[in-house]
């Protein structure tokens, strides 16, 4: 029987084990270095739009968007359901052009879409005061997801479902033998497997350089937070809300317990380093004023804002690469590998797909989606250097949201 070894357990870590169980491709190993969703699984804003800008990311994202469907209904005695309140992207009049540029591709892809202004948006959600000029790009299978719901219940159906989970279990390298992955390096010695799929976020350019393999992918700050209690929900869809600064959406601890849910990013904050897996998220900081300054920018959008407080605040990362598109695939230098990592501010997102993706390709398949691409090759060595070598702020980098 094959095994293979998935390293880490966030969302996307735990959509390729559950992938590959289900295609029932072997024994599957998931190892995480500190708790199940730990990272930025749990940090994350969650929101899913299939409105994105290139042919492969729009075809990934409805593979993403049917599958969030199935994992409703497979997860539901879990306690997880997928919000499929819809997606509004907003654009002022100076980037609506390049937007506007694509909707020929959603057209020939078959994926719907609704253009509206102001006041077709104010009339739709009650609670959405939009400004006169701005158009909104509607995703109506759209939505989010909550991570604090879907990460318990798909590692608790993972184990369900035959796949071992071992938490507090931090791998240190790539067992290769002529050449080749066999395995990996850990505190209690070698696991051995016929296929490892890396899905380590964050932690990625720096393992993968422990492993002799350069990536061109930086990290940077993300900040979210979570209101105080609201009376009833508010009546609008997840929005990513670039004119304002941000992106927000309803949110819930509970059936009855609504809140507001936002974030966003610190343009001129330099690129955070992650050098090794003793980085964790807990030791990153937001900027005191950033909460009100938050608040200052989304309440004209959300006016039930003013009536509460940022109740939790919750800081990770987020990773780009070099031309912002997600790595994903076999690295040439290392057979027997699958790399999935840089899904921008998308990797909740990306995350059912992702997995489906990571276990095709471990299991010797074909890919779902063309996502060549995506692949960690198409870089060149050249490249690489002179990104690496550079030092990026957020604004630079920061060109995708969800």
């Amino acid at each position: 029987m094959p095994r293979f070894i998935v390293i880490g357990g966030g969302a996307i870590g735990l959509n390729a084990a559950y992938q590959l169980t289900r295609m029932q491709a072997g024994k599957v190993t998931l190892l995480e270095k500190g708790q199940v969703g730990d990272g930025s699984s749990s940090r994350a804003g969650g929101i899913i739009t299939g409105l994105l800008w290139s042919e492969t990311g729009v075809l990934a994202r409805m593979i993403s968007l049917r599958l969030y469907q199935e994992l409703s209904a497979d997860l539901e005695r879990y306690g997880y359901c997928f919000q499929d309140v819809g997606c509004l992207n907003l654009f002022d009049p100076a980037s609506w052009g390049e937007r506007e540029e694509l909707l020929p591709l959603y057209d020939r892809l078959g994926f719907g879409y609704e253009i509206l202004d102001a006041a077709q948006m104010r009339r739709r959600w009650p609670d959405l005061t939009p400004e006169a000029d701005l158009i909104g790009l509607h995703d109506a299978v759209g939505g989010y997801s909550e991570p604090h719901e879907f990460v318990p219940a798909l590692a608790r159906r993972c184990r369900d479902l035959g796949v071992e989970i071992r938490e507090n279990a931090r791998v240190d390298g790539l067992q290769i033998d002529n050449g080749r992955v066999v395995g990996v390096q850990t505190g209690l010695g070698v696991l051995e497997a016929d296929v490892v799929v890396c899905t380590v976020h964050a932690w990625t350019a720096a393992f993968m350089e422990g492993c002799g393999v350069r990536l061109p992918i930086k990290s940077f700050v993300h900040q979210r937070y979570v209101s105080s209690k609201l009376p009833e929900r508010a009546s609008i869809p997840a929005i990513n809300a670039n004119p304002y600064g941000g992106y927000i959406r309803p949110a819930r601890l509970g059936t009855t317990d609504f809140r507001i849910l936002a974030g966003g990013e610190t343009e001129d904050r330099e690129e955070e380093s992650v050098d090794g897996p003793s980085f964790h998220m807990a030791g990153l900081s937001a900027p005191r004023n950033l909460r009100s300054q938050l608040s200052e920018n989304l309440t004209p959008l959300v006016p039930k804002l003013a009536a509460t407080r940022w109740e939790t605040e919750q800081v990770g990362l987020i990773s780009f690469s070099l031309d912002s598109e997600p790595v994903l695939g076999h690295l040439p230098e290392l057979p027997g590998l699958v790399v999935g990592a840089a899904f921008h501010s998308g990797g909740f997102a990306y995350s059912p797909v992702a997995g489906l993706l990571l276990a095709e390709l471990a299991a010797g398949d074909s890919p779902s989606v063309d996502i060549s691409s995506f692949s960690p090759g198409r870089f060149t060595k050249e490249e690489t250097e002179d990104y690496l070598a550079t030092t990026v702020v957020q604004a630079e980098a920061f060109r995708r949201r969800h």
